[in-house]
């Protein structure tokens, strides 16, 4: 049977399609995978999926693109395992509207032990909205996760400042009831959320952890759709997780997608140290709040998103859609790269 992906960049279609499968096991919200490829003999393109656009959590496309940034991450790394050295080209516009990355072949490389340790981690990363152990993270381990930003030219913000804990709690809190109180929003949540695990994506009720109580402080949002299981005794949420906030030094489309590729390392690498990782963002998602999240953060940064990060125990993968259905198909392209 002939494969479905088309050999490219001097690789064989089976090792293509790897790294697609590769690419594809990124985070994104709701687990909505919003990211599609075009693969040509000389370069792999990645177009942002419109059809997937959480037009109530997220109107202005900023996490669909982070999370297509964290997809970008995952398939360079995974390129770069195999001895190709990624040359990329961000927001090439002749590519399509929807065109965020276009990754050519620049010469070959020999992977270093580290980008090998970060292929290994892609598939065991999982976002854990489970409980953490009372562990701390401890200094040289935030030092790892800060220097992986600077990798790709962002900022890993540790938010260890007591006051700013809590004033930032208190704003993921606010974010929070005001996003509960948008009946769409609402909506679009229980879409995506809470199924029975016969869906290629979305959030299933296995993977949405404990139902929420009163005294969980930066666990808030229920994806179970009302089948939430009870908690184990003795597995409360942690009080203290590292919280960091994943930065960039400017706004807008391209830095979102820096950001995306800083974002997935920093979780690439915390699987590498045996920590787990899930997202607060509802103060990234309601504009208010992202306003004051600026303030508290300071001047010359932009928050992307927010991060826990702890010592947690094993999670089930999320499902992720096949690479078939991810691919754009180059003869039904449109003049002007349009699909």
């Amino acid at each position: 049977m002939t494969s479905p992906v088309p050999a490219s960049l001097g690789l064989s279609p089976d090792e293509v399609a790897t790294v697609l499968d590769a690419a594809a096991m990124a985070p994104s919200v709701h687990n909505s995978q919003p990211w599609r490829f075009r693969v040509l003999p000389d370069r792999i393109e990645l177009h942002a999926d419109a059809t997937r656009r959480l037009h109530a959590t997220d109107p202005d496309d900023k996490e669909l693109r982070l999370a297509c940034g964290a997809a970008l991450a995952n398939l360079r790394i995974s390129l770069e395992a195999l001895g190709i050295r990624p040359m990329v080209t961000l927001l090439p516009h002749a590519a399509g509207p929807h065109a965020l990355a276009v990754v050519r072949r620049g010469g070959h490389v020999s992977p270093s032990d580290h980008v090998l340790d970060l292929r290994r981690a892609i598939p065991s990363r999982h976002t854990n909205r489970k409980p953490f152990r009372d562990v701390p993270v401890t200094t040289a381990e935030v030092n790892h996760l800060v220097r992986a930003a600077q990798t790709e030219r962002s900022w890993l913000h540790p938010i260890t400042d007591p006051s700013q804990r809590s004033r930032l709690h208190a704003l993921v809190t606010r974010a929070h009831q005001i996003q509960l109180g948008n009946l769409e929003f609402r909506a679009e949540l229980e879409q995506w959320s809470g199924h029975g695990g016969e869906r290629r994506d979305g959030v299933p009720a296995l993977a949405a952890g404990p139902a929420y109580e009163p005294q969980d402080r930066w666990v808030l949002r229920d994806f179970s759709g009302g089948h939430a299981r009870e908690r184990v005794p003795g597995k409360d949420f942690e009080r203290e997780p590292l919280i960091a906030v994943v930065c960039s030094y400017y706004e807008g489309a391209l830095a979102e997608l820096h950001a995306g590729q800083a974002m997935q390392r920093v979780l690439l690498t915390a699987t590498t140290l045996g920590l787990s990782a899930s997202f607060i963002a509802q103060p990234i998602e309601v504009p208010s709040c992202r306003e004051e999240l600026r303030h508290l953060l300071g001047a010359g940064i932009t928050a992307q998103t927010i991060l826990r990060v702890g010592h947690g125990s094993p999670v089930a993968p999320t499902p992720r859609r096949p690479v078939a259905e991810l691919l754009i198909d180059a003869a039904h392209m449109l003049p002007g790269g349009t699909p």
